[in-house]
Formats: structure tokens, C-alpha cells, sequence
């Protein structure tokens, strides 16, 4: 015998948002820029090497190796996600960092208040609320995305209001 809740059938999604943070640099990209920073630290560490200052070339070595690390770090951020699900009786967020580790948030849409500068500044957020929670969005993203996310979600809270 199947319970109720297996039986009844998901809601059906109004709104369904996948933010993540933009990357300019693709891997092929990356592998290329490394090259030619290697290239140029071979070919200026070479000569400072070849003339006795070899304390350059060992500095330089560590710059480049930093380099790499710091852009490594930088792609692992990139890793990070935000999903958002509005169905008439729920907005769901779902916040999932580089590691994979995810929260998950769940507001009530009736009485959901969306926060958002517009005209967008650099430091606005969007943030949203109900009953005391408030929640940041799209931190990650520019201030321009995150106004235009403000007003997706606005949209289609505005279908649920509107047509309840």
C-alpha cells in the first residue's frame, strides 16, 4: 500500500534558476596562459641564471608556482552553486559550495519579500525574506545578474499572487 505523499505528484516548477559564478578563463584557456607564463620565466630566468644571478631564477619559479596555485583555488570557487525552485507553495533555494556541501532553504512565496537596488550598485545584494529569514542570493554574481534574478523571481512570484 502506498502512502499519500508517494502518490501525490510533484508540484510543477514556475521558476527554476541555476546561479553560478562566471569564469572568463576556460580550462584550454588556462593551459595556454600558463604556457606562456612558463615560457617567459624560462626564457628571463634562463639569462639571469646564465649571467650568476640565480637567486632570480628561483624567485621567479616560486611566482609562477603561486600563480598556478592561486588560479587552482580560484577554478575550485568556481565550483560553487545556487539553485532556486518556485512552485505555488514553495521557494526552494539550495546553496551548494566548493566542496559540495549543500544547505538548503525553503520560504513560503504569499509573503516573500525580494530586495533588490535598482538601479544596481557595486556592494547591493539581493537578498529575500519571510517571517524574520532573510537569505543572500548570488553574492557571486555582478550587480546587473543579480537585478535581473531579483526580477525573475519577482515575475513569477507575481504569477502566484495574481493568479491565486
Amino acid at each position: 500500500m502506498q502512502s499519500e505523499n508517494s502518490v501525490r505528484k510533484a508540484e510543477p516548477s514556475l521558476l527554476s534558476l541555476i546561479l553560478r559564478p562566471h569564469r572568463s578563463l576556460s580550462r584550454f584557456g588556462f593551459f595556454i596562459f600558463m604556457a606562456a607564463v612558463l615560457g617567459m620565466y624560462m626564457a628571463v630566468g634562463g639569462y639571469f641564471f646564465a649571467i650568476g644571478a640565480w637567486a632570480v631564477f628561483g624567485f621567479m619559479g616560486s611566482e609562477v608556482l603561486l600563480l598556478y596555485i592561486l588560479f587552482r583555488l580560484n577554478y575550485r570557487d568556481a565550483r560553487a552553486f545556487e539553485t532556486v525552485d518556485l512552485t505555488r507553495s514553495k521557494l526552494a533555494v539550495q546553496k551548494v559550495d566548493p566542496r559540495g556541501r549543500a544547505e538548503g532553504f525553503e520560504f513560503q512565496p504569499h509573503w516573500l519579500r525580494v530586495d533588490m537596488d535598482d538601479p544596481p550598485e557595486q556592494h547591493s545584494q539581493l537578498t529575500i525574506g519571510s517571517h524574520g529569514k532573510t537569505l543572500t542570493l548570488g553574492s557571486f554574481l555582478t550587480p546587473p545578474e543579480r537585478l535581473e534574478v531579483a526580477r525573475e523571481i519577482r515575475g513569477g512570484l507575481r504569477k502566484i499572487r495574481f493568479e491565486a
